[in-house]
Formats: C-alpha cells, structure tokens, sequence
C-alpha cells in the first residue's frame, strides 16, 4: 500500500532509535497483523537490553544540552515537527486506520490531535510560568521558577497509537527533557513511522541525538523503564492492572509517574434531554473506536420516564451500523485489535447473561467477505445492574450497559459507584441538573461533560481521571508542571541577614 511506503516502513526494521540513527538490537521479532484484513504488515525486531542502556546512555547526554537550548528555540523545533505531521497526516492517518482498525476518520483525528498539541507545545514554550512572592523579610524577593525533569518514559497503548505519545513528548520537549517511548507491541509500525517523520526535522536542525528515542518491546521493555533510576517520569497508559505494577515500581525508586489507565463511562440520560442529540453522544461514545477507547462510553443511567422510548432508539440505530473495513468511510466501526481482545469480548457477554443481564441486543463474532480477520464483533446493549461485577469491570469492547434511575442523586451515585473515575456526562436541558452533576456531590471523574459524551477530549484541557483510573494529566491547561520540577528561589539584596520568623542568631 502506498501510505505505508510514503512512512518508510519496510518488511522488515529495526525498532531502536536515539533520533536520527537506528540501532541493531537482538530483541524478540515483532510481527504486525492487521485487523482489517490479517495481512502482515511488516516485522520489527525490538530492543534488547544491551540497545536499551545504549538508548538511554544517549538521552541522559544529550539532556544537558537539549535543556540549555531557550524554550521558544525548542518550541519552533516543535512547530517544524507539527508542519512535518500536517504533510504527512493522510499517510500516517491511514496507517493508524490499518494497523490499528479504528474508522479512517478517528485516524485522522488522531494525527490531528498530534498537530494540535504541537500548536499548544509552541505557544507554551513562550510561557512556562513562575510565581513572584512577597517576603516577610526586608530587602528579600522570592520567586518560583520550573525546571526540566530529565528523561522521560512514554509508554503508549494500542488504541492511541501515536496520538498521547504526542500528548507527552511536545510538552516534554518544550520543557527541556529528552524522551524515550515503547510504543504498543501491538502496534509497532505506527511507532516506525513516526520515528522517521521526527528524525528530518531533528536532522534538518541538528537537535543533539538522544533527545526523542523509541525502544520498540513487549511487557518487559516497560519494566526496564519503570524501574530504570535514570528516568525521572513515567507517564504510561493502559490497564489499571498494568498501572499499578509500574506506579509501585516507579515508587519504589521515588520517580514520578503519570497514569492514564481504565475507564468505566457513563452518560446520565436525563428526562429533560434533547433525545435527538443525546443519540448521537451515546451511539458514537458506546461504538466509537470499536469500544477501544478508554473514554469509551459504557454505561448509559437513563430516566425511568425516558428508558423504553430511548431503549428502542438505541436498538434501532445499531440495527443502522455499518461495521466493516475502517478505511472504507461509508463504516462507522472497525475491527477489535485481535483475535484475544474478540475473546474478552465474548467471555464479558457470557459473564452479563451469568450475572443476569439481558440483551436488547445481541452479540456475536462477524464471519463471512470482510471479516476473514475474525476481528469484528457485533456492538450489542445489555440491560445489567450497576452492582454486577462485569459492569463493575472495563472491557475494550463496544458493550453497553443500560440502567434506570429516579432520581437525580441515584443517578449520580451509579455514576460513581465504579472503581474507575475518568470521564462522565450528563444529558439535560435542566439547569439546575447540570450543575448539580458539575458540583461537589456530583460526577467524582477527571472529566465531567454537559451534552456531549464522554469521548472526544479536546487539546485545551487536561486530561486524566482519578480513583483506579490513576490519577494523572497529560495534554493541555498546566498539564506541563508534570514534566518539570519546581524549585522556590529567596534573593536577600540587603547588608544584613534577618532570619525567617523572626528568629534571633548573633554571634
């Protein structure tokens, strides 16, 4: 396919990178196959640990330089490399669309979102603000300033393959570190090709080699960087399982850490919503990315006066769903990433009915032309108690659960009755609903939406999630002061030297 000979991604390559040289390494061969189709895309032969610590030799020498460089000089390499995306956002989008099996659209989006953060990265580098304080001591000026981390580790997921890496590496950029990212094994090419996009620019503006490395690798290429002494932070995506190892191992070198891990969404359905918009919020939360997203929509708490009438709705738009080759844009969904994410989805099916959920409509593995991949599912609705412990459970899969409420405080209390704590919304024309939903007693998530889902995150605003969702931000607003240290600063201009809190000392 042209795209992928426009990224330069051959059969086969090495997946190790200081930024402009690629390294052998004698890692495990990592196979891509597309869940489009079951072709093999190409092959990568990951990091092993001798390329690993060559890796990270590089970047730890060139962080004195990279840091030394002025913020804004930093930040126009970041311009370049947004620039360089615009130019290649159909090729990159399009493989993000075959490797991964979202909708060529949300592929799209994703590059997009890339050369978003690279726009915010370069207004940012002009900024990076500190604090002035006033002293309590005469003739004294204190103030705050932020300084750059060092390396950063960036360990990204499937179903974003290059979009959160960006997130991290721009602001990471702009704030003087050097980075270092395992992309998903399941997803390896996308890393590829980014790799070769960033390495012109760095090329064409002779940035210090180490500054944006990629260690391609499975599980334990992440607990090399986890528990790596040398890499100030770790910002990692992926399962609350996952999140949790590797923030204890990050803990236990006192490193920092920033996790972006599972959601459990849902969309309050008030009586007093606009039906006609809330289907599209819902439809698209619940189906979008094939359920793959972890601000997936997943529980939908609907009015008891409004459940029949918006249940049939529902039913009768995923009757409407064309599921299919996402490069095909007539398709509203994609294929799972692979054949054990199809096995996840069936055994949470099994698991619904066990528990007593019933299905207004069905699920069922795809078979026949187009689906030779055995990728592609059926998006199906449960009606399931809040309590069951399958809803209580994330499955990257396109399962809804559905649930009724009576009032506004029961609604919100299934809303936050789930270990994970990322994204919410409300649907309501009810003012005073709205902002009980946005108060302190109402939605206990990180994100905490009016009328629209609980997917599609804008660049502006930070983004992260509390509770088993992990707590971290990436992306927009001050999302930045992650990726720096603070150091408070005291100047005495005075002939004398008075002690804090009044304190006498003489000798």
């Amino acid at each position: 396919m042209d795209f992928i000979r426009q990224l330069g991604i051959r059969e086969s390559q090495h997946g190790v990178s200081t930024g402009t040289q690629w390294l052998g390494s004698k890692g495990p061969v990592i196979e891509s196959y597309s869940p489009v189709d079951g072709s093999l895309i190409g092959a990568v032969v990951s990091a092993d640990k001798a390329a690993y610590d060559t890796v990270v030799t590089r970047a730890m020498e060139a962080f004195p330089v990279w840091r030394m460089w002025p913020a804004p000089k930093r930040g126009e390499i970041v311009r370049q490399v947004g620039e360089a995306l615009r130019r290649k956002k159909e090729d990159l989008g399009r493989l993000v669309s075959y490797e991964m099996g979202k909708s060529l659209q949300e592929g799209l989006g994703e590059v997009q979102e890339m050369i978003d953060i690279c726009d915010f990265a370069v207004g940012l580098s002009r900024q990076l603000y500190g604090l002035t304080m006033h002293s309590e001591r005469p003739a004294h000026r204190m103030y705050e300033q932020w300084h750059p981390l060092g390396a950063v580790g960036i360990i990204s997921a499937f179903n974003f393959p290059v979009a959160v890496w960006s997130w991290n590496s721009a602001l990471a950029w702009v704030c003087g570190n050097v980075t270092i990212w395992k992309p998903s094994e399941k997803t390896p090419l996308c890393g590829i090709a980014v790799q070769h996009i960033i390495a012109e620019v760095f090329a064409a503006n002779q940035v210090p080699e180490g500054v944006c490395c990629l260690v391609q690798g499975a599980r334990e290429t992440g607990e090399w960087i986890s528990h790596d002494t040398r890499i100030a932070l770790v910002s990692a995506t992926g399962s609350t399982r996952m999140g949790k190892a590797l923030g204890a191992a990050v803990a236990a070198r006192m490193g920092k850490s920033i996790l972006e891990l599972g959601g459990n969404n849902a969309i309050i359905l008030s009586q007093h919503a606009d039906l006609d918009m809330a289907l599209i919020g819902c439809v698209f939360g619940a189906v979008g990315t094939a359920g793959q997203r972890c601000t997936t929509t997943r529980r939908l708490v609907i009015h008891e006066a409004v459940y029949e009438t918006f249940k049939e709705r529902l039913v009768k738009a995923y009757t409407q769903l064309r599921i299919g080759n996402p490069l095909d844009t007539a398709n509203h969904v994609g294929p799972l990433i692979d054949k054990d994410a199809v096995q996840n989805y069936l055994a949470a099916i099994a698991q619904c009915r066990q528990q007593g959920g019933r299905f207004a409509v069905e699920g069922k593995v795809l078979e026949g032309k187009g689906y030779e991949s055995g990728c592609y599912v059926q998006p199906c609705i449960a009606e399931a108690d809040n309590e069951m412990a399958i809803v209580q459970h994330e499955t990257f899969a396109p399962i809804l659960y559905l649930m009724r409420y009576t009032t506004m405080e029961e609604a919100i209390a299934l809303q936050n009755g789930v270990p994970q704590g990322l994204s919410s919304s409300i649907m309501t024309l009810n003012m005073r609903e709205a902002e009980q939903f946005l108060s302190h007693a109402g939605s206990d998530c990180g994100i905490a939406n009016v009328n629209i889902g609980t997917s599609g995150a804008e660049i502006g605003g930070a983004f992260g999630g509390e509770k088993e969702t992990g707590g971290g931000r990436e992306s927009g607003s001050d999302a930045w002061k992650a990726y720096m240290r603070r150091q408070t600063n005291t100047i005495n201009w005075s002939d004398r030297l008075p002690l804090a809190q009044g304190i006498s000392f003489d000798l």
